[in-house]
Order: C-alpha cells, then sequence, then structure tokens
C-alpha cells in the first residue's frame, strides 16, 4: 500500500526532471545553432587556436618567476636565473615539477623575446 503513492510521487520526479533537462538542452541547441550561423563560434574557436599556439605566457609574467627587476639585456642573464631556480625546484630534492615547468617556460618566452630584439638590431645595422 505505502509503496503505490511512494512510487508515484517517485515517477513524478523523474518525468519534472526530464522535462527541465530536454528545454534546458533544447534552449543550448537552439542558441548554439545561432551563434554558428552569425559565425561567433568559428570565430571564437580559431582565436582559442591563436592563443594555444602562440606563448601562453607574457614577458612579464616570466620576468617575475625568473625574479628580474629589470629587462635582461643578454641570455646570460636569463640563464643564470634559470638555472638557479630549475635546481632549487628539482623534484628529487622536494621541488615541485609544476614549478619547474612554468621556470622553463619563463626561460622559453625570455630566450624569444631576446632573439626577436636582436633581429630587429640585425636588420637595422644592416640597412
Amino acid at each position: 500500500m505505502v509503496a503505490g503513492p511512494i512510487a508515484r510521487i517517485v515517477a513524478q520526479a523523474i518525468v519534472i526532471g526530464a522535462g527541465i533537462v530536454s528545454r534546458a538542452f533544447l534552449q543550448a541547441y537552439q542558441q548554439a545553432a545561432a551563434q554558428a550561423k552569425a559565425g561567433g563560434g568559428a570565430k571564437a574557436a580559431q582565436e582559442a587556436a591563436k592563443r594555444t599556439l602562440r606563448n601562453k605566457m607574457s614577458e612579464d609574467e616570466a620576468m617575475k618567476i625568473l625574479n628580474l627587476d629589470s629587462k635582461p639585456k643578454t641570455m646570460s642573464e636569463v640563464i643564470a636565473q634559470y638555472d638557479k631556480y630549475f635546481a632549487a625546484n628539482d623534484p628529487k630534492k622536494g621541488g615541485s615539477f609544476y614549478l619547474q615547468s612554468k621556470i622553463h617556460r619563463a626561460r622559453e618566452t625570455l630566450q624569444s623575446t631576446l632573439e626577436e630584439v636582436e633581429e630587429k638590431e640585425t636588420k637595422k645595422s644592416s640597412e
């Protein structure tokens, strides 16, 4: 006897929940279709891909990670800080692999920046 009313309440809850979920899914699908027609989805995907392919770390962030107060003039300044912090964060010595990877990315970012500056100076001097 008791199982009948409880079963009916549970069934109603399931039906109501399914209706809510299906309406939300339909609304999300309609919104996605409208954005696709407007070209917003493809453009957003292209921008995300560009961000992924570029250096994610800013030069400012790289300088903070390597504890550089001013913009380095030579790669030797960057390498000195890199070696110091990379060794200090060695996982075998209780350091963090995550921090080591951040330090490595910071060195890469500053290295590419210094190479770009060097290329510009070389082009200027050759003109």
